[in-house]
């Protein structure tokens, strides 16, 4: 249909930029992304189970746990990636709604990996991977219209 528009209009498809020829080639059915979607979201909750279960390894449990988890979030996060196309994500995840739950849970997933590789502190892992989970919930729930204000008041009720 666009191409019998662009004929009609007078414009060639020979005139399409070689950038949009790029995006129509390498676009993805709905199918596709749905079925990219489930394998990557599979993948990074394996991941995170895995990592779970490695937590009880003599010595580099923790270590492992810490990657596995991170990893497992990624690929999670990631998963969205099928289902919007990675521009749209990067420009909702930077949206002033929910600008500060991204920054702390990208910063969150690098100081779990910092503290398991660099610093090597299973203690500071550990804190960073708890803080991971509840930003990335954090930032999950900011997609759900006034999920956030439902979480608030849950806790202001339950600690009053």
């Amino acid at each position: 249909m666009d191409k019998l528009k662009r004929v009609l209009n007078g414009q060639d498809a020979e005139e399409q930029g070689g950038l949009s020829e790029i995006v129509d080639t390498t676009s993805l059915s709905w199918g596709t992304r749905v079925k990219g979607f489930i394998a990557c979201f599979a993948l990074g909750v394996l991941s995170s189970v895995l990592g779970t279960c490695l937590l009880w390894v003599p010595r580099k449990g923790l270590v492992l746990f810490a990657v596995f988890y991170t990893l497992g979030n990624i690929a999670s996060l990631g998963s969205t990636f099928f289902l919007m196309g990675p521009m749209r994500q990067l420009k909702r995840m930077f949206e002033p709604t929910r600008l500060i739950a991204t920054i702390v849970m990208l910063l969150c997933l690098i100081l779990t990996l910092c503290s398991a590789f660099w610093w090597r502190n299973k203690g500071l892992a550990l804190i960073f991977c708890i803080l991971q989970f509840f930003a990335l919930a954090w930032y999950s729930i900011s997609f759900i219209p006034f999920a956030r204000d439902a979480v608030k008041k849950c806790f202001t009720v339950c600690l009053s």
